[in-house]
């Protein structure tokens, strides 16, 4: 970093990858974050790569008062944002130019979850590309996966995946993003402070595993994000009026500033801030109600009871995703044994104590009303090949396990 660059109180850094429908709205994003702007106490930096390959992307000093065009620092020509390396390098660019004692990290694009399936696999053999992997990928994004399908430009099948780059076609799994958010701990010399997924379906168990040792706080959602996404404008107003606030607590303010915004626009939302070091006993509880669920399973009356909670479950836009501790609740009110009621317990206070992984979490809707923070994936009749093979969570937990047992006794009744 450059030592002569005095550093201020934060820098929010905002990764745009607009090569895709949603090219309009990071423009509109980036005019909310100028109504702000940088001021003495943070950095509000940019990257914004835009639809097609006739225009450059651009990294952004964003200032209040000023045309977007005098904000512009640097023109990089066509990137792909599916690719690590562009992350990474920029923020190393914005750490060395715009130093702070704190960061925050926020991907700005569609997202899909846990779930790192290729959408392009097909277009790139079409094209004789060749695949950078043999593996399949993953991918964020702010439209629900059916919206998300109709308006992107490979609207014939459904878009997954994060930081999508229609040009590129490319996108990042979770594989690369844990990779490229190690190397950005490295860059910093220090944890990212808020990491920030504007973006759908994101609050996952099995996401905040993935970045656990990449960042002291994570804030995102559960449910699809509306064409909006966050109010960078408030959510920017409340850290310059408030010098001292933390990294905890502009989290916490993340999720109401963002749940308030939709209030009266009729759309049904949820939002949440988590704490990254709560990560392993989340992990220990969720081992220990997996092995519990797996040799509970073998008996049909209990595996009745567990398809019930299932089903019962607060679910959301993709059908495979439920909240964890909504699951729990109505398993714990089905006369179950006493060790799953025990396990249970064991999962929501790891999710909502004291040392608890989810710190807040909010709804508008009554559709969104079980919501509680963090969801987690949960097939009724296929267990994709990819969950056991990219992700941390299912290795450390056994939910892979249990997912597989309750599958197979379920088609065997």
């Amino acid at each position: 970093m450059n030592s002569m660059v005095s550093k201020k109180k934060w820098t929010v850094m905002v990764y745009m990858a607009g090569d895709n429908n949603l090219d309009a709205n990071g423009i509109t994003d980036l005019a909310e974050m100028k109504k702000i702007g940088s001021t003495s106490d943070i950095n509000v930096v940019a990257e914004f790569d835009r639809a097609g390959t006739a225009q450059s992307t651009k990294r952004y000093l964003l200032s209040k008062g000023t045309s977007l065009d005098k904000d512009a620092k640097q023109s990089l020509g066509e990137t792909n944002t599916g690719e690590p390396g562009f992350l990474v390098d920029f923020v190393k660019w914005a750490a060395t130019n715009y130093p702070a004692e704190h960061y925050m990290l926020v991907l700005w694009n569609h997202g899909q979850g846990w779930d790192d399936t290729d959408i392009f696999a097909g277009e790139r053999l079409f094209e004789g590309r060749l695949m950078r992997s043999s593996r399949l990928k993953h991918a964020f994004f702010r439209t629900s996966v059916v919206k998300a399908a109709k308006l992107a430009s490979h609207d014939s099948r459904l878009a997954r995946a994060i930081l999508i780059d229609d040009n590129a076609k490319d996108f990042l799994d979770n594989l690369e993003m844990k990779k490229a958010l190690l190397e950005v701990k490295e860059i910093l010399g220090q944890k990212i402070d808020i990491f920030g997924m504007d973006a759908c379906l994101m609050s996952m168990a099995e996401v905040a595993y993935q970045v656990r040792d990449c960042a002291d706080y994570m804030v995102g959602s559960e449910q699809t994000e509306p064409l909006d996404g966050w109010p960078y404008d408030t959510i920017l107003q409340l850290m310059v009026q408030n010098h001292d606030i933390t990294a905890k607590d502009i989290g916490n303010e993340i999720v109401r500033k963002y749940i308030e915004s939709y209030k009266e626009t009729g759309d049904e939302v949820t939002f949440s801030s988590s704490d990254l070091s709560a990560s392993e006993k989340f992990a220990d509880a969720i081992e220990i109600i997996a092995q519990v669920l797996t040799a509970a399973v073998k008996d049909s009356a209990s595996l009745s009871k567990i398809v019930s909670a299932r089903n019962k479950s607060q679910e959301y836009e993709v059908y495979d995703n439920i909240d964890l501790i909504n699951f729990c609740q109505l398993l714990k009110n089905t006369s179950v044994k006493e060790e799953i009621v025990k396990a249970c317990d064991g999962v929501i206070d790891a999710i909502t104590g004291v040392t608890g992984l989810v710190l807040l979490s909010e709804y508008t809707g009554t559709s969104m009303k079980h919501s509680n923070g963090i969801a987690i994936y949960f097939p009724t009749r296929i267990l994709s090949t990819l969950y056991e093979t990219n992700l941390d969570f299912a290795a450390r937990t056994k939910w892979g396990e249990f997912l597989k047992a309750f599958i197979s006794a379920t088609r065997s009744q």
